[in-house]
């Protein structure tokens, strides 16, 4: 419990204070690392870091979209959104998986025709031009790590950085192994390796925002383990129809029919407020909608409601 605990309230200050990582700046810093290593590639006469200068390209339309989602979702909600805007995260965060895909195809494809290239690039600009690019994308995944944890859309980005971070490293090591062995097949391998990587990283950001558009149920809450600290709560006597879904990152919804002793209206709004804030602490779950159900529904002529004046 003192874990789920935890969890909620990490994802709670994230929402609340934490989300908003900076990445503007993580934008502008890529689009000078893009610009940098295909200056090198030029003059390195190297597919890797041609391939990586890409990759790095590709991620700063992906970061745009990024910040672009992240300033939808925070637009208030409307009579037609009634939700608001969270799931254009999620949207987001599904196109950065595609393009990812994307360059990943084309990078394979252009590595697969110059596997037996006899033409050695320069390796020592290679390993300088990838050093600097490490350094700048290392800072930029660093400063996206936190809320990437619990904010689908970040961590989209935060994974376009870190393959970024993984392939400039890449790139370092081919670029001092072709200075030492003089060996023209490292290049195109290189970029078959930052090929591979992006695709890692597709898979797990499809998979997790196909998660949300089902309306899967968010790791952080199985269903027992919800149904039975509902079902903790005095008064309450079972709980069915429990669903639990995301509408975008670090923004939960519940449904359910929950049972109740038999009591005065007054008794069970009381309930309902307990069910509510054990939710909400345990689960980080907001938006709550319970249908309440009696265990005995025989007449009562009990006052059970009062008004006066109009």
């Amino acid at each position: 419990m003192a874990q789920t605990g935890a969890h909620a309230q990490t994802v709670a200050a994230t929402r609340d204070g934490a989300k908003g990582p900076p990445l503007g700046i993580a934008l502008a810093l890529t689009a000078g690392v893009a610009v940098l290593e295909l200056v090198g590639a030029a003059l390195a006469h190297s597919l890797a870091l041609l391939a990586d200068s890409a990759h790095v390209f590709m991620d700063v339309v992906a970061l745009g979209i990024a910040v672009t989602a992240a300033i939808a979702a925070r637009r208030p909600a409307n009579d037609r959104q009634s939700y608001g805007f969270a799931r254009f995260e999620i949207l987001a965060a599904l196109a950065n998986g595609v393009l990812l895909f994307a360059i990943a195809v084309l990078i394979a494809v252009a590595a697969a025709t110059r596997l037996h290239a006899t033409a050695v690039p320069e390796g020592g600009l290679m390993a300088a031009f990838a050093a600097v690019g490490l350094l700048v994308n290392g800072g930029i995944g660093w400063s996206l790590a936190s809320a990437a944890h619990h904010d689908l859309n970040v961590k989209a980005a935060f994974f376009h950085v870190a393959g970024d971070v993984v392939g400039a490293l890449a790139v370092l090591g081919g670029g001092i192994a072709i200075v030492l062995t003089r060996a023209a097949w490292i290049d195109p391998a290189l970029s078959l390796f930052v090929a591979t990587i992006i695709t890692i990283g597709v898979v797990r950001i499809v998979r997790e925002s196909a998660d949300v558009l089902l309306q899967s149920v968010p790791a952080h809450a199985s269903l027992s383990e919800v149904r039975a600290r509902m079902r903790a709560v005095p008064g309450v006597v079972d709980v069915h129809d429990l669903h639990i879904w995301s509408i975008g990152s670090g923004s939960y919804v519940l449904s359910a029919h929950v049972l109740l002793t038999d009591a005065r209206i007054s008794d069970a709004t009381a309930i309902l407020r307990a069910i509510e804030e054990r939710l909400r602490e345990d689960f980080a779950i907001d938006h709550v909608t319970i249908q309440i159900e009696c265990e005995s529904c025989g007449e009562d002529d009990r006052i059970v409601c009062t008004r006066t004046g109009r």
